[in-house]
């Protein structure tokens, strides 16, 4: 089963529909023990990242996460959920994250001179081996919605070209993030989904 993390941000009808789509068992919840019980765990999240951390916290589950995420159970960040994995977001100030990943977020908006939000399809461009990629190819179109993004990490293992190479995936281990939002991108988007479901028996 497949544990769908709720702590108000955001609707998450379009992630379970893929992940039931896909024959994945999943339940949105903010129960610690759902979590610990879970044979894989999604972070979701949209929105401003200090507002985000602060309703993680205020659920109590942060402590669960980590632990659950350091003890090898896959961990998936979605867009927001992604960057709250890594250690710090220059959005409006600065923000701790959880630091499950080498890393920080930064405005779009002081390297580029295209339009910010970055909203819509972009291609794909990575080097065959990362297991959430396992059944995409590059090129492949993913839907994002962001204005900030991930900067000096060493674990992007996918890109599009947004003006700068945006991190379209990160990964490291059993902890991986998307920026763009799979279970709105189509068929390429399922195929992300569906590669993380079969992690460690996330599908059982």
């Amino acid at each position: 089963m497949i544990a769908i993390i709720d702590y108000g941000v955001g609707n998450l009808f379009s992630l379970t529909s893929s992940l039931s789509y896909l024959g994945l068992e999943n339940e949105v919840t903010d129960s610690a023990e759902a979590l610990r019980q879970a044979d894989a765990i999604i972070l979701p999240g949209v929105g401003a990242f200090g507002d985000a951390t602060k309703k993680l916290h205020a659920t109590g589950l942060v402590e669960t996460i980590l632990s659950e995420a350091h003890a090898g159970k896959p961990l998936l960040g979605i867009c927001l959920g992604m960057q709250l994995l890594f250690e710090r977001s220059f959005e409006y100030g600065e923000h701790e994250g959880l630091a499950l990943l080498p890393g920080e977020i930064a405005p779009l908006s002081a390297d580029i001179s295209l339009k910010v939000p970055h909203i819509g399809w972009n291609s794909l461009q990575f080097t065959p081996g990362c297991p959430l990629l396992k059944y995409n190819t590059p090129g492949d179109y993913v839907y994002y919605v962001h204005s900030f993004y991930l900067k000096n990490s060493p674990v992007v293992v996918a890109t599009s070209d947004y003006g700068v190479a945006i991190p379209g995936v990160a990964a490291r281990g059993n902890v991986y993030g998307c920026q763009f939002h799979p279970e709105k991108s189509g068929a390429a988007g399922l195929q992300i989904l569906r590669a993380f479901g079969e992690l460690k028996g996330a599908n059982a």
